[in-house]
């Protein structure tokens, strides 16, 4: 995402990521995994996952030996609070200068029963909904289930154990709590960190019954007052945002691998907000990005899904950081920043990655997604700066120039690549829909439609091009190989070498876990690398091109990768970079497989949008339910009805509103 990959740690590393035998993992139901530690290809296993709230981000690192004993290792990150960085450290050290400590189980506090000192017993199965948990064998006739969970709204993560008295006799316990705590002389001021428990001196746990008390990590500033753990206060905190996760945009397919990472991925993708001084920030997370954004991850990924699922955090997050850009546009047309880094202070980047064509792209799905008159109208000054910087850039052939794309140089890029070009020809048909749906004058965006045609020839003549024997688009004008972002003029609608495309994107580029970035025989380094955004852009480009069983069977077999192998619950970023971190915008990326590819769901104003369901042949039916988009809360069905297709729309009361057969691969307008 940020630094430069060195080649060389990719093909020491690469044996890290091997095909996945036989999966760990086993869905319970559309909210739940578990690991079950009685099956012996489970064991040894060592993960670990990403939970956040507005001031917190925990990575709770987790292995489980041969023995099946457990050990964890917890990475806590409050990201408001900026820490000074050392004197030897490198200057980039400021851009992730948060207050971060890591704690072992050496923070637990010691329980003493019959005696003895109270171990836990061999690990039982893992359990990942929305919090984890791992459940323990009984010892000492008490069995033990530990639950890890951040505050939403606090500087607090939490460890929880519940014990049960699993004997027909009372058991009483002796309890020697934890308190730690940390003085820092941060930027903003004196911080300091406690580690804290609300365990009880002594206690009985009468036969059959269960007595819970909780680990919290914490962070102050100044006079604040340490946080105090309440019982169940901030687990129901977690539950309640959960359940907002389970009631909205509820996808329901025969395929329950696709349902439950569904429904995940609206988690990863919706925890990632934070407190700011900028207001509410959406972030990545992975250990390194947070209270900061950029024009991919948040404007171009995850900004335009919020609107479907309707989560007003998701949605304030959003427009704050549309109105940000907005604030920031810069005079006389000089490129437009690519990030807000560290609330904002970070240096700002002068690299012209094609941000200009991301954040139209992105603003104008958003504006119309949300059916909000109001907010599209605040966001048209920036989407049409945006163009106009686009159309300043276009080069004698008619392509957008860029100085790089997303990966900063990671990659060769040249000085046009076909990312941007793509980005920008999006971006142009959806503000001209956007344009007319706000009733603007004509003259402000009728322009768009001839500029999108002259732009799609200049694709088709500068990139288009037989790479491998394939009719499809090389990344830029000296370019030799096949790259993943050959998949986004699908993504856009250009279907020109959509055949071709297709195969070199599975065919060429595929592998285990989805596609690779590059598939270059002069660089074996650069053809192990991968990000899952380029996956997940191409199968929502296939679904929307027609190659659903192509695209279904791909799909299927990376979320049962990504779901229930060895690094889980998320789709990732980047292997080697970031080491397969669970970046959240990427989760927003998988949602929009389903809402934009496999239902084909394209905004055509800000009460409308094409339809075009992609049902696979093996189904007989899918359904996307509760929709938040278009101001509305409407549910579609797709039904199978021989070989044609029925497709109901209804509103939140289950009233039909429309009820339509259609034949394969028919595009239907929608509008309330």
């Amino acid at each position: 995402m940020r630094y430069t990959i060195f080649f060389l740690w990719v093909l020491l590393f690469s044996t890290l990521v091997t095909a996945q035998e036989q999966n760990h993992w086993t869905v319970i139901n559309s909210n739940e995994i578990s690991l079950d530690l009685s099956k012996a290809y489970n064991i040894p296993y060592s993960d670990n996952i990403e939970m956040a709230g507005k001031r917190v981000a925990g990575i709770v690192n987790y292995t489980i030996d041969k023995d099946k004993q457990l050990k964890i290792d917890r990475e806590i990150f409050f990201p408001q609070l900026r820490t000074y960085i050392k004197t030897d450290d490198p200057e980039w050290k400021h851009y992730r200068a948060y207050l971060k400590e890591n704690y072992s189980d050496a923070i637990l506090p010691n329980l003493t029963v019959n005696e003895k000192t109270y171990a836990p017993g061999k690990v039982k199965r893992v359990n990942i909904n929305g919090t984890l948990s791992f459940t323990h064998e009984p010892a000492e006739g008490i069995a033990l289930t530990r639950t890890f969970f951040p505050s939403m709204s606090q500087r607090l993560f939490v460890e929880q154990w519940t014990l049960k008295n699993i004997t027909n006799t009372p058991i009483k316990l002796f309890g020697n709590s934890t308190f730690i705590d940390k003085k820092i002389k941060g930027v903003k001021g004196d911080y300091a960190t406690y580690v804290e428990t609300n365990l009880k001196d002594k206690f009985t746990i009468e036969a059959g019954e269960t007595y819970t008390f909780s680990i919290g990590i914490s962070a102050t500033i100044n006079e604040e007052n340490p946080i105090k753990i309440k019982k169940d206060e901030f687990y129901k905190e977690r539950l309640t945002f959960l359940d907002q996760m389970r009631t909205s945009l509820k996808l329901v397919t025969p395929n329950k691998t696709l349902n439950t990472l569904f429904e995940f991925s609206k988690i990863r993708g919706s925890e990632s907000i934070f407190e700011s001084k900028l207001g509410l920030i959406h972030s990545p997370g992975g250990g390194r990005y947070y209270v900061g954004f950029w024009a991919n991850d948040q404007a171009e990924y995850i900004n335009p899904f919020f609107p479907y699922l309707g989560y007003k955090t998701g949605n304030d997050a959003a427009m704050n950081m549309f109105d940000v850009y907005t604030d920031a546009i810069p005079e006389d047309f000089k490129n437009i920043r690519y990030s807000f880094e560290m609330e904002g202070d970070a240096p700002i980047n002068p690299l012209d990655r094609g941000d200009a064509a991301m954040i139209a792209y992105g603003g104008a799905q958003f504006a119309l997604a949300t059916g909000d008159k109001k907010k599209a109208e605040s966001l048209w000054k920036l989407i049409t700066w945006c163009l106009e910087y686009n159309h300043r850039q276009l080069n004698s052939e008619g392509v957008v120039t860029s100085e790089s794309d997303e990966m900063e140089g990671r990659i060769s890029t040249g000085n046009a690549n076909l990312s941007t070009s793509s980005l920008y020809y999006g971006a142009l048909n959806l503000a001209y829909d956007l344009g007319k749906s706000l009733g603007k004058p004509t003259r402000e965006f009728s322009n768009y439609r001839k500029q999108a045609r002259n732009l799609k020839k200049a694709i088709e003549s500068y990139f288009g091009t037989t790479i491998d024997g394939l009719n499809t688009y090389k990344y830029y004008k000296e370019h030799q190989f096949l790259r993943h972002w050959i998949c986004l003029p699908l993504v856009v609608g250009i279907n020109t070498r959509k055949e071709d495309t297709t195969e070199a994107l599975f065919e060429k580029l595929w592998s285990e876990n989805g596609l690779h970035v590059e598939n270059n025989d002069e660089n074996a380094a650069i053809s192990k690398i991968f990000w899952d955004r380029g996956t997940l852009y191409a199968l929502r480009g296939t679904f929307l091109a027609g190659a659903t069983e192509r695209s279904y069977t791909k799909l299927s077999e990376f979320s049962e990768t990504r779901l229930l192998g060895d690094r889980v619950p998320y789709v990732v970023e980047a292997f080697p970079e970031g080491n397969m971190a669970h970046l959240s915008a990427e989760s927003g990326l998988y949602c929009r497989v389903f809402t934009e590819g496999m239902f084909g769901i394209i905004p055509t104003g800000l009460k409308s949008f094409k339809l075009t369901p992609r049902l696979p042949k093996e189904w007989n039916e899918m359904a996307l339910k509760h929709i938040k988009a278009f101001g509305e809360d409407f549910s579609i069905e797709i039904k199978r009805s021989g070989k044609k297709i029925v497709v109901k729309i209804l509103n939140k009361n289950q009233s039909i509103i429309l009820n339509k057969k259609i034949n394969e691969d028919e595009t239907i307008m929608v509008k309330f």
